[in-house]
């Protein structure tokens, strides 16, 4: 197939070459971006007048929860597909904690070959890192790697053995894996249902501190200093994890980190009207977390932005707040909270963003053809219009799951089309 891209104004990330001047034609063929300039004409392709609209990279996702297989009934491959393509997302990293688990490469093939089928984004499954994600038999790293992976965790687990965790940066090294870690020390959570703090004392509700995922930050920043081997963490919430990873940073110590919408869009204070959509692992914490957070957003500590997209069915989240599984879905309200929360406020530029939700995570797991806007380069795409206010409705949702705290919001900057591989797979 072949495309062309009218009237485009490309905004790539800060690192990737920013706005670029002027308005540009995009010619698109066999899903490669092979021409950038003015006034291109192409008797044979299909026409997008993206005029008043503006044109980035498809987002990256390295954190998404597709259910599948296991639990068909709160997503699969494809409604999560959809919901992706939906929030402007043209590739996502699906989450190991399925069943059975991704811990395997004839499960890592089936992943492939349902999102194949599926054919709307780019599906990359993440191997787990220990058999089942239970901490103690390493999986067989290089096959997973042979079987397409390009990162392994065991997210919704920490890996709590220390020696084990050398042993597996050290092998993923061997492989060229990214080991990306869930930091939760469970002794000190202690099933916490909530942030550990003065609103859990008052709601009565279980608290979860920030010393439990600081603790983890701190370790592992230890071992990627001694092996020199690269560790990505995952949904950080606290303000002391931006301040350690920033320190890191300092030295040289080849560390990435990841931060959600709701974790920089929300505080504990969400909880008090007892929303299990408010229940999430890692929990909201406190403004001033949240503000640390856009702070290492800024200035560069906290390399980009995911979703954790979690769906859950209605039955599972309609019961007591103690008893709800934590997550909410993120994938179809992402863009817009990044834009009301973090561009219109001056947080970030919209070139800061882009390099958040494209570049960034590009870099981070080496997929060299995406996440920006150029020629001979994969033609991952989407067009948003950024004056569009829109207001997030449950009915709306393609999602399976509709476990959103953002229900009722208003958010401004609207998915119009997604094209991924060359191939628009939606549009409003």
């Amino acid at each position: 197939m072949t495309l062309l891209i009218k009237h485009a104004k490309i905004v790539n990330g800060s690192n990737a070459g920013g706005e670029l001047s002027g308005l540009k034609d995009i010619l698109i063929e066999n899903g490669k971006i092979t021409r950038i300039s003015q006034g291109l004409a192409n008797d044979d392709a299909q026409v997008i007048d993206a005029a008043g609209k503006t044109v980035m990279p498809g987002f990256i996702d390295l954190h998404v929860h597709l259910r599948e297989p296991g639990r068909e009934d709160k997503e699969t491959i494809e409604s999560g597909s959809r919901a992706a393509v939906k929030g402007g997302f043209t590739s996502i990293f699906a989450m190991p904690n399925t069943k059975p688990t991704i811990d395997t490469a004839q499960v890592v093939q089936f992943v492939f070959d349902q999102a194949k089928k599926v054919g709307l984004t780019n599906v990359y499954p993440v191997g787990a890192i220990t058999k089942n994600r239970e901490g103690g038999q390493l999986t067989e790293m290089m096959e997973l790697k042979r079987a397409g992976c390009l990162a392994v965790t065991d997210d919704g687990n920490t890996l709590m053995n220390a020696g084990l965790m050398r042993r597996a940066m050290d092998y993923a090294r061997m492989a060229g894996l990214l080991v990306m870690q869930h930091c939760q020390d469970p002794n000190l959570t202690a099933s916490g249902v909530m942030n550990e703090g003065a609103v859990s004392t008052k709601l009565g509700l279980k608290g979860d501190p920030t010393v439990a995922e600081t603790v983890i930050v701190a370790r592992d920043i230890e071992l990627a200093h001694y092996l020199k081997t690269p560790v990505h963490f995952m949904h950080m919430s606290a303000a002391r994890s931006v301040d350690l990873i920033r320190h890191a940073k300092k030295q040289g110590i080849p560390v990435t980190a990841e931060v959600m919408p709701h974790h920089f869009a929300l505080t504990e204070d969400a909880v008090r009207g007892f929303d299990t959509s408010t229940k999430m692992s890692p929990p909201l914490r406190t403004a001033a977390d949240v503000a640390a957070i856009k702070a290492g957003l800024k200035d560069g500590t906290i390399d980009c932005i995911a979703t954790d997209h979690a769906p859950h069915t209605h039955e599972d989240k309609e019961v007591d707040f103690d008893a709800a599984p934590p997550g909410l879905i993120g994938l179809e309200t992402a863009f817009g909270l990044v834009m009301k929360e973090l561009v219109a406020p001056g947080v970030l530029t919209l070139v800061q963003a882009v390099d958040k939700m494209s570049a960034a995570p590009a870099r981070i797991v080496g997929l060299s053809q995406k996440g920006v806007i150029a020629e001979g380069r994969d033609a991952d795409i989407v067009i948003v219009d950024l004056e569009k206010e829109w207001v997030v409705r449950r009915e709306d949702f393609v999602s399976k799951s509709k476990n959103s705290p953002f229900v009722g919001w208003t958010l401004k900057g609207h998915v119009v089309k997604t094209i991924c591989g060359g191939k628009v797979v939606y549009a409003a």
